[in-house]
């Protein structure tokens, strides 16, 4: 899988139609919702910290566990100008390994869907079952089997900024719903541009095949929202938000 490291200096640009603060404020809904106080919260895959810092900003004591080493090094950054203590950890999903139990998981914008196997998302989902306490909640979003097929499918998008261009090339095979995405970033440098590139995968399934894994995984209440509301899924829904009680 891919260290995201090409990726990790253009993430923010080509993620700026994301309003985390709204979703950061729709996470805190559902701690409302649920009557739970956040307690201490891992930010999980937290990229870029963009959402570790909005929490943080909420007054959550927020930290953050990512793979990626670069990305890690953005997040520890934006950390350092905010005067922000963050701690954040360089691991694996499937291979967390806190120093004590947390109240609170959240992971947002599909990070679930890039692990390679159903068999990495029930190891993560297992991992994360390990350090929650007793009626703490795992939320998280993922992108569902209708985005994989008809959304992202074989297509091909174009990202054009003024210091980036990026073309975007999906391949769709139906084992898993894999989408395998190709980026190819051109950065100006100098009036010139250097072409770097980025490999990955993406994987889905049925929302009924991850709300039982949750629970084969020690989570006993597990439901299920269409993305940043309260209301059930929907056919064509592209994203929808599981929130797991322990």
């Amino acid at each position: 899988m891919s260290n995201y490291d090409v990726f990790a200096s253009v993430y923010d640009r080509l993620t700026l139609n994301v309003n985390y603060s709204e979703r950061a404020e729709y996470i805190m809904n559902i701690l409302n919702k649920f009557g739970h106080e956040a307690g201490i919260t891992l930010d999980l895959a937290c990229g870029t910290g963009n959402m570790t810092l909005e929490l943080y900003k909420r007054g959550v004591d927020v930290y953050g566990v990512d793979a990626s080493p670069s990305m890690l090094m953005e997040a520890k950054d934006k950390a350092y100008d905010m005067e922000a203590d963050i701690l954040f950890l360089c691991q694996k999903m499937q291979e967390i390994d806190l120093y004590g139990t947390v109240n609170t998981v959240v992971s947002t914008l599909d990070s679930i869907n890039h692990l390679p196997t159903l068999n990495d998302i029930k190891k993560t989902f297992e991992r994360v079952s390990l350090f929650m306490e007793e009626e703490g909640l795992f939320i998280f979003d993922f992108n569902t089997v209708y985005k994989h097929k008809n959304v992202l499918g074989n297509n091909t998008f174009i990202y054009d900024l003024e210091d980036v261009f990026c073309a975007w090339q999906n391949r769709y095979k139906s084992l898993n719903n894999r989408v395998t995405i190709e980026l190819d970033f051109f950065l100006k440098k100098n009036g010139l541009y250097e072409r770097q590139s980025e490999r990955f995968s993406e994987i889905t399934f049925e929302n009924e095949v991850v709300s039982d894994l949750l629970k084969e995984c020690g989570f006993k209440e597990v439901y299920i929202y269409d993305d940043m509301s309260f209301y059930p899924p929907k056919k064509d829904s592209q994203r929808v938000v599981f929130v797991a009680k322990k």
